[in-house]
């Protein structure tokens, strides 16, 4: 209702605001695919560091009951829960949640305690968000390490999370080099046209400067529609 413009906008943010205390990751998952679009939207308006820290309100408590660690019975869903609370809350600049990412990201790059597959992806996406070109670097090396194509593509969709525009450009310039499989291409240049705005500007300029090189690679199948739509 709120996007078709028959309610206010605000009214979605109360009713989200009453699921602080929401156990189901189905819920959070759909909360944060929403909080996501409003996020987007709001990244064009002065109100995107409001909606940050509104982020943080909501997903804080259930991040604090979730640990970093996994509990004993715990199910399937529950890693996916925390490693979705992690994300958004590092994503968005959550301090705790920031520094212990980066605390485990060190001891996973020194080889002293690997992340488990579930951890990896939040804990990139945070160190990267509010990370350097020293983080990127380690980012593409441990690409280039990776011996699982699993893990190669967890890294190619996360790349675009960096913020600076020389590294978002290192990043687009990094998805048609010969390190990414052709049919990957897309996934980093979508991971940068979904990370922030300058990204999404970055992104589809880069796709216009490139398109020739982008259409005859994929010619008229899925992967181009699906470039077009992210």
């Amino acid at each position: 209702q709120a996007r078709a413009g028959i309610i206010s906008t605000v009214e979605v943010l109360k009713v989200m605001e009453a699921f602080v205390n929401e156990p189901n990751y189905t819920v959070w998952s759909d909360l944060s695919c929403n909080l996501g679009i409003l996020s987007t939207l709001l990244s064009h308006t002065d109100f995107y560091e409001e909606i940050q820290v509104f982020v943080k309100d909501v997903f804080s408590p259930i991040g604090e009951r979730l640990g970093w660690d996994p509990k004993p019975g715990e199910g399937h869903l529950d890693a996916l829960l925390r490693g979705l609370v992690l994300g958004k809350l590092g994503k968005a600049g959550h301090k705790a949640t920031l520094e212990e990412a980066r605390r485990r990201f060190k001891d996973h790059v020194e080889g002293k305690h690997i992340l488990s597959a579930d951890l990896r992806s939040p804990v990139y996406v945070t160190v990267l968000k509010h990370g350097d070109s020293t983080t990127l670097d380690t980012m593409l090396k441990l690409h280039k390490q990776a011996d699982m194509q699993e893990e190669k593509n967890r890294i190619e969709r996360v790349l675009g999370a960096i913020s600076q525009p020389e590294l978002i450009q290192k990043v687009l310039t990094f998805a048609l080099s010969e390190e990414v499989r052709p049919q990957d291409t897309v996934s980093v240049i979508g991971g940068v046209a979904g990370g922030s705005k300058q990204g999404r500007k970055a992104a589809w300029k880069f796709v216009r400067d490139n398109w020739e090189e982008l259409y005859n690679r994929y010619q008229g199948g899925f992967l181009i529609s699906r470039l077009i739509k992210v």
